[in-house]
């Protein structure tokens, strides 16, 4: 259960502000069609987010735990610093509009959140805890729980949402974590 709380809060704090947050706000005010723009981006996640959660497992396996545990505190804290630089869209991820809503959304996801911060903690989540599917399905409702408001609400929450707090937050988060990890916490998980 910790792996699935951890990582709905952690990746949930950690997309508020990211450029694929962004990308759910220009889809949402292009296409005006919030369902298959939800269901996009919940399929591009889950998607994207179940490949680095393999990544994060096999690096855990592949290195074992000593090593692990200070790749693991390390990542926690350069993902502490990272969460506090702004994140702004490229124009390219945009440009896909010919194949339709859902489809868009899905193509444009999927390749924005390749080694954006949220898929890079997915990866140490994995690493960290054992439970995969917990560490994929907290991570996939943290990003539902940022990007679903973002579609529905749009510009009208946009401005009223103070990003260098929730940034703040989420980096103290990514800082206890890493300086728990290297501290020796879940050394009965082989960290």
């Amino acid at each position: 259960m910790d792996a699935f709380l951890v990582s709905t809060g952690i990746v949930g704090l950690a997309e508020i502000g990211d450029k694929t947050q962004l990308l759910a706000f220009l889809l949402a005010a292009r296409f005006r069609r919030p369902l298959p723009i939800v269901f996009g981006i919940f399929v591009a996640t889950i998607a994207n987010h179940a490949f680095a959660a393999a990544v994060g497992a096999l690096v855990s396996d592949l290195l074992g735990p000593n090593v692990m545990r200070w790749v693991l505190g390390l990542s926690f804290l350069a993902m502490a610093a990272w969460t506090m630089i702004p994140d702004e869209i490229d124009e390219e991820e945009t440009r896909l509009a010919r194949y339709g809503v859902f489809l868009t959304t899905l193509i444009a996801f999927f390749v924005a959140e390749m080694g954006d911060k949220t898929q890079v903690a997915t990866v140490a989540l994995a690493a960290r805890y054992e439970s995969m599917a917990a560490v994929v399905c907290g991570t996939t409702l943290g990003m539902m729980l940022a990007n679903v408001p973002a579609v529905v609400f749009g510009e009208r929450i946009a401005n009223k949402v103070p990003l260098q707090l929730v940034h703040g937050i989420a980096a103290l988060i990514f800082t206890v974590l890493g300086i728990a990890t290297l501290l020796g916490a879940g050394a009965g998980l082989g960290f």
